[in-house]
């Protein structure tokens, strides 16, 4: 049973402003690092295009068809501070979700051990009808309710290591008890939210801040103490990890000290309780990373370790 990866040339073509840090040339770097030899095995397909109904899991029709109108013929639109859109970026989204939707199918159907998703633009900070922080469709949170529509999956699980709180999918999942939304996140950070007061109407959502300057073993505490435990208690049917590595030590954004052996590890620990109630099914899709070098490195022993190598 293989990995399988998926991405799409169309991601490259959401384009965002001169100096911004979620760029193109981060799936670029992706791409190159897992050229190498030693992942010559991964089953390689292209993320297909979501349909809007799929889309709709998690976002209001009428929040899609504004961002389709919201895309421009040229040039860039600015959709808040820090989000904006470009001619190619309706698609970019679109195959984000899709690439999480075709990883589903796989891994639901056992046709693939798991699959990571390299997409752009990232979709964390997407709440139920509201871009921000560089997100327009909350890929994760898609992939995880259409675990449960298309393949009848009880409950799913979304674990977040991004540096910053995914707020959106805290958002979509907020009153939820068939989904566990657990996160580690650098706080006080954008985009506020995140405290471990904030559980949800089910107790269902688990966040594990960490303070500027934490480095992997504060990282793994959270983990080991916090939120493992209470994803084996939830016993989900599958784990969609939004992986975001800024919260390397080289990253710009942030001021975690996270090397790659910390994202190989939790990656381990996360196909463990994968291993243990859901049949090993595991979809991780890209989130943040802002440094190409701290990016590629932390993707390699990721996808290492999602081959089981």
């Amino acid at each position: 049973m293989t990995t399988l990866l998926l991405s799409h040339r169309a991601c490259l073509d959401h384009l965002t402003p001169m100096g911004h840090p979620e760029r193109p040339d981060r799936l670029r770097a992706i791409e190159r690092v897992l050229e190498a030899e030693k992942f010559q095995t991964l089953a390689r397909e292209q993320a297909p295009l979501a349909p809007v109904e799929i889309v709709a899991l998690c976002h209001p029709m009428d929040y899609v068809e504004a961002l389709r109108s919201a895309t421009p013929e040229e040039g860039l639109v600015r959709l808040d501070a820090d989000t904006t859109m470009s001619p190619g970026s309706y698609e970019a989204a679109l195959r984000a979700v899709g690439g999480g939707m075709q990883a589903v199918d796989e891994v639901m159907t056992g046709k693939v051990a798991n699959a990571f998703v390299a997409v752009r633009p990232p979709g964390h900070h997407t709440e139920t009808a509201r871009p921000m922080g560089f997100c327009l469709f909350n890929s994760a949170a898609i992939a995880a309710r259409y675990a449960q529509k298309k393949h009848g999956a009880e409950r799913a699980a979304v674990i977040d290591f991004d540096v910053h709180h995914g707020n959106g999918s805290q958002d979509i999942f907020w009153a939820d008890n068939s989904v566990m939304y657990c996160s580690t996140h650098e706080m006080p950070l954008y985009p506020g939210t995140g405290a471990v007061s904030e559980r949800g109407q089910f107790n269902t959502i688990v966040n594990a801040p960490l303070s500027a300057g934490d480095g992997g073993d504060a990282f793994r505490e959270a983990f080991e103490v916090t939120i493992l435990p209470r994803l084996r208690e939830f016993k989900p049917d599958i784990l969609i990890i939004s992986a975001g590595f800024d919260a390397h030590t080289r990253d710009p954004l942030a001021n975690l000290n996270l090397v790659e052996a910390d994202y190989a590890w939790v990656t381990q620990k996360l196909m463990e309780v994968a291993d243990q109630c859901a049949g090993g099914r595991v979809v991780s899709m890209l989130e943040g990373g802002y440094d190409l070098e701290g990016l590629s490195r932390s993707v390699a022993a990721h996808v290492t370790a999602l081959m089981r190598g």
